[in-house]
């Protein structure tokens, strides 16, 4: 794992009656998937970052951080020529969520930033606002990655701009 920073601990992601669990195909038809790709190209048309939104479908087997840090690894997020990569990470099924940058990017905003955008996920996630949680974390987290990591005519796209499904 090693070289990728854990940017934020996760948090309740959606607030539902004790025992009630979403499932994970009620929280994706609820997902406006075409507006939150559409915020990650615009986000990334601006920089040189790159941001993933990926949606764990079962149950996580560990802490929602140290999977989101796993999956960022196995995406070959840590391999952005920059390193100013940003993964989102949500579990619907057990309400949890975290946020992972790389080392480039955690270096120049740091724990406060990542902790202001997580409780800004969570207060939307509690209010069913699903798409509205990931897009404002995208569009702030791209404006943030625009100020350190401005757009070049050398970048490219170095990741997929999809929302996943795992």
């Amino acid at each position: 794992m090693g070289s990728e920073v854990a940017a934020a601990a996760s948090a309740a992601a959606v607030q539902a009656p004790a025992g009630d669990q979403m499932r994970t195909r009620e929280f994706l038809s609820k997902l406006e998937h075409d507006r939150i790709i559409q915020a990650i190209g615009e986000a990334e048309s601006k920089t040189s970052g790159e941001i993933r939104v990926l949606i764990q479908r079962g149950k996580l087997k560990s802490d929602p951080l140290v999977a989101a840090q796993r999956k960022f690894h196995r995406l070959g997020m840590h391999k952005t020529r920059e390193r100013n990569a940003v993964l989102i990470l949500v579990a619907p099924r057990v309400h949890k969520f975290a946020v992972v940058g790389d080392q480039a990017i955690h270096e120049k905003c740091g724990d406060q930033f990542w902790q202001c955008i997580v409780e800004k996920m969570k207060t939307h996630f509690q209010n069913e606002k699903f798409s509205d949680a990931l897009i404002e974390a995208v569009k702030e987290i791209g404006s943030v990655l625009a100020r350190h990591f401005p757009h070049t005519v050398r970048d490219t796209n170095e990741l997929p701009d999809d929302v996943i499904e795992s």
